[in-house]
């Protein structure tokens, strides 16, 4: 448990800086350079990683996988570049807040209809009071 709270702190820490990383390279070089510049990069870090780890990488498993999840590097071309749009046009802290409101109110839709194999949840009044707050949180953010 400690672990997954760690890495996913981690994780919300990395995409907030890369986020802003991303969009002052794609001041300079566009945003499709910056996307292919990001996604190479982050390939030679994972195929190392795998190689060092794992010795010789196999991918035959990957034909026993439903189509649709081998969208992930799709999905990341799509977020990096969403990502620098929205810093570079609203800013770092506003663009990241909507991120997570996004994040979480889909999170919860996965959840609650067990979307794409996840165990279904039941979504409790706190759940929804905290989505509205949230939403509160963000137009109050905006308009102030």
């Amino acid at each position: 448990m400690a672990q997954g709270v760690i890495f996913s702190i981690l994780a919300g820490i990395f995409v907030t800086v890369q986020g802003v990383f991303n969009a002052r390279l794609s001041d300079q070089i566009n945003f499709w350079h910056t996307n292919t510049w990001v996604h190479g990069t982050g390939f030679l870090v994972a195929l190392t990683m795998l190689m060092i780890l794992e010795g010789t990488p196999n991918f035959s498993n990957m034909t026993n996988v439903k189509p649709h999840y081998l969208l992930g590097g799709v999905m990341g071309a799509i977020i990096v570049f969403s990502v620098m749009k929205g810093v570079s046009v609203l800013g770092a802290s506003y663009a990241i807040t909507l991120l997570l409101m996004a994040q979480i109110v889909s999170s919860l839709i996965v959840s609650v209809f067990g979307l794409f194999g996840d165990p279904t949840v039941n979504l409790s009044i706190t759940q929804i009071l905290g989505l509205v707050m949230m939403v509160a949180g963000v137009l109050l953010y905006q308009l102030f």
